[in-house]
């Protein structure tokens, strides 16, 4: 949490000198769609420094004056005693930040509740600027709210609007501008506490201010709870003195929340009187079905399959356009510049090889994230989210995850990355890596393109069972890492999920479409960097050969190739031969990304006999690849429609024995699947190369995309994690399945990987902290 409120910087006009405004406010106030109002597109995003939650901030002219905003993320409190990491990080920036101005939206319909976190604002005496919102909403509901007594009791400029529905917010550009002009500061509001408190704070020292002195009572009752609740106590009498002290720490916690509860709860009666009762509102009436205990979980795996349907199936659709369309101009077309510009071969592969052909695997996963943020942000505006956590918490809840992390899982079916983006949604920091680290395991549809070719090779009948149960393996190590993490590294059990369910609402599309740009945004330009890192290092290698020359790419005499021929031993205990090198290649370029490898195979397998590869020598015509780029659009399209049954694309995966028939379904050459045959050792090797697949190292993107989420130490961990479980389950299977063939050997390797595994558990077990938390609780009866 080091250095976790720096207010962002944001380049600066020189003439102007911008006032920093920060927002905050409790989660589905109406932050954003304020945010995005000032903003607009002139928005950025990134990490609070020290962590993986999001900073989003910009900037917006008022004038002849240029404002920063940063956006805080939402909290209910400044209660020192809460874990949330959002709300330590919108806590301690109202610490550091005492001089700035802070917009503080209010939700009009629940006045109460919004005022706890107003009345801890005022009584540090900060700039405040109250903006009222869902007055809509609140007049649904007859209330009536006196806004002028309502800024009379907090002491500070208070505006009523409907952001979903305003669309003048000229009133609050005013008040922006009159508070940051005065130089006078608001007077801090005096709460009452209970006498024992006041008179306590009667006595402190007169060069303390009472919030100081408030907040050091503050932090040392959450000091004492914390000491006193981990203390191993022997005999009866120090029991009981620990128990007197902790109960004594927990009741001045009380107290002060209990202060501005009461606060709360009175400036609310006197300002907000009901007219009339209520009727059942819609929400009410779609929760029925929406939380029904018939009807809650089907209505929820509905949405994911449209969830699914939209990312990757219809987003996935424009994968291609995307891929050629920019193989066409970045690659094809820039080589063809540089070389009329007669530059050296080396530098032509360096440039459109590696920088062109890095920025072309980005872009194939632009339209698949697009799709995915435009449909989870739909699904925020309109208030679902929160009740598809609900609905999925107690299952989740076993594995030391709240409800939301289910969503992320089955988007990893369709595709990790996205995956791993879309726990950026999950409130809690250790939750967030634990569905992180449990993402990559979902066999992604790269990963079926892998399944499918060996599947039509070695297993002629029965190949969907083959293909499921790698699914089903792949959810199992998934499974296995939660309750790893939840037991050591990461323990103890899911948050209490207590989450407020907003109103459905219509989804306000121009929020909708800035937080899609700006998650896109987001990619593109960090994870992008390092995908475009990685494959630039893997194609020169791929196209060095070990000659010097350039151009032997996917063939026996690249850098790459060789690279992988010294080290295929290591792969021998998982049934990997010294003469199936190719196989060893396409583990390595699996790297950039899992449907590379069936490329790569069938580029080395089918050039082993011959060792001459037919290079293609067809005249670079842009106009005829665009075209052809667009062409992919309507045929994909119309194939995702046709597939509406079948998301995942099982059915791509036909048995037949025709060998001939089958690399003409997986559109490989035929002395492909021959050399495949030849090279593997039967159905088992073939197995074993699979599981490997399906476990090892998440492709670069992904890869990248937990280094952002999470952190280096993190993603680090979980590559090292899932790599391991690949090499050990792959060779753990093999040699099981061939120990009458070497038993001696068999028994070895299976010693050694049960014991290594077994050891590393141990491990991590007695390095665990044995420390039992207990959860502060505040009541009010």
């Amino acid at each position: 949490m080091k250095n976790c409120c720096k207010t962002p910087d944001i380049a600066q006009k020189p003439q102007l000198k911008q006032i920093p405004i920060a927002l905050i406010g409790n989660p589905n106030s109406g932050k954003t769609t304020l945010f995005n109002k000032l903003t607009g597109s002139r928005q950025r995003t990134g990490n609070w420094p020290g962590v993986t939650v999001e900073q989003k901030y910009g900037y917006f002219s008022h004038k002849t004056q240029q404002y920063q905003l940063i956006d805080l993320p939402g909290t209910y409190s400044l209660d020192l005693g809460q874990s949330s990491l959002d709300e330590q990080i919108a806590r301690e920036y109202v610490k550091k930040h005492p001089d700035i101005t802070f917009i503080n939206i209010v939700d009009a319909s629940t006045l109460e509740k919004s005022l706890y976190l107003t009345s801890q604002l005022r009584e540090r005496g900060l700039q405040i600027i109250i903006v009222l919102n869902m007055m809509d909403v609140a007049n649904k509901l007859h209330l009536q709210i006196d806004i002028p007594l309502l800024s009379e009791h907090l002491g500070c400029p208070v505006i009523a609007v409907s952001l979903n529905k305003d669309k003048d917010i000229s009133s609050l550009y005013q008040q922006i501008e009159k508070i940051s002009l005065s130089t006078s500061k608001q007077a801090p509001l005096t709460l009452q506490y209970q006498p024992e408190l006041e008179d306590q704070l009667a006595a402190r020292p007169q060069t303390i201010s009472r919030i100081s002195y408030l907040q050091q009572i503050e932090t040392q009752a959450i000091e004492s709870c914390t000491k006193h609740a981990q203390i191993d106590v022997k005999n009866d009498q120090d029991i009981e003195l620990n128990a007197s002290k902790l109960t004594a720490a927990q009741q001045r916690l009380h107290q002060l929340a209990l202060a501005h509860h009461q606060e709360a709860t009175n400036i609310s009666q006197k300002v907000c009187q009901q007219t009339e009762k209520p009727q059942v509102s819609i929400s009410d009436k779609i929760d029925r079905i929406a939380l029904g205990n018939y009807t809650g979980i089907p209505l929820f795996l509905l949405m994911m399959y449209l969830l699914f349907l939209l990312s990757i199936n219809f987003g996935g659709a424009f994968i291609d356009f995307f891929d050629l369309s920019s193989k066409a101009l970045l690659v094809d077309g820039f080589s063809e510049v540089l070389h009329r510009l007669h530059f050296p071969t080396w530098l032509t592969i360096i440039l459109a090889n590696g920088m062109g052909g890095g920025i072309e695997v980005v872009a194939t996963f632009i339209p698949i994230i697009a799709a995915l943020y435009l449909f989870l942000t739909l699904l925020e505006e309109s208030g679902y989210m929160s009740r598809a956590a609900f609905v999925m918490d107690r299952f989740m809840r076993k594995l030391g995850v709240s409800g939301k992390a289910f969503v992320p899982l089955i988007i990893g079916f369709g595709c990790n990355v996205p995956a791993i983006m879309a726990t950026r949604t999950m409130d809690s920091h250790r939750e967030r890596i634990t569905t992180v680290l449990m993402s990559p395991f979902m066999s992604c549809g790269a990963r079926l393109t892998v399944f499918a070719l060996f599947s039509a090779t070695f297993f002629p009948h029965g190949a969907q069972n083959i293909v499921f149960s790698l699914y089903i393996a792949g959810i199992g190590f998934a499974v296995l890492t939660a309750i790893i993490l939840k037991n050591t590294l990461l323990k103890g059990e899911a948050d209490d999920f207590l989450m407020e369910l907003p109103d459905y609402q219509r989804p306000n599309m121009r929020n909708v479409f800035i937080n899609t740009w700006n998650k896109l945004k987001g990619f593109v330009l960090g994870a992008g960097k390092i995908i475009v890192a990685v494959v630039m290092v893997i194609n020169v290698l791929n196209s060095l050969g070990t000659d010097g020359s350039f151009g032997n790419d996917n063939s026996q005499n690249s850098v790459l190739s060789a690279t992988a021929k010294a080290i295929t031993p290591v792969f021998s205990p998982m049934g990997i031969t010294q003469d199936n090198w190719p196989a060893t290649v396409g583990i390595m370029t699996g790297v950039l990304a899992k449907e590379v490898v069936v490329g790569t195979l069938d580029s080395l397998y089918s050039s082993m006999d011959n060792h001459v590869r037919i290079k293609d020598t067809a005249k670079f015509d842009l106009k005829r690849d665009l075209i052809l780029a667009l062409e992919t659009i309507p045929t994909n399209l119309n194939t995702a429609v046709a597939n509406l049954a079948d998301p995942l694309g099982l059915g791509a995966i036909q048995e037949t024995e025709d060998l001939s028939l089958a690399a003409e379904q997986q559109s490989v050459q035929l002395k492909t699947m021959t050399a495949m045959q030849q090279r593997f050792d039967g159905k088992i090797g073939a197995f074993a190369y699979m599981l490997f697949i399906l476990l090892y190292s998440p492709c670069v993107a992904a890869a990248s995309a937990m280094f952002r989420e999470t952190g280096k130490k993190w993603a680090g961990l979980g590559i090292a994690w899932s790599t391991g479980l690949a090499y050990g389950s792959a060779t753990l299977f093999y040699q099981m399945a061939s120990f009458q063939m070497h038993p001696l050997k068999s028994l070895f390797w299976i010693t050694l990987i049960l014991g290594s595994f077994g050891t590393s558990l141990w491990l991590l077990f007695r390095h665990t902290r044995q420390t039992a938390q207990i959860p502060i609780q505040v009541t009010f009866g």
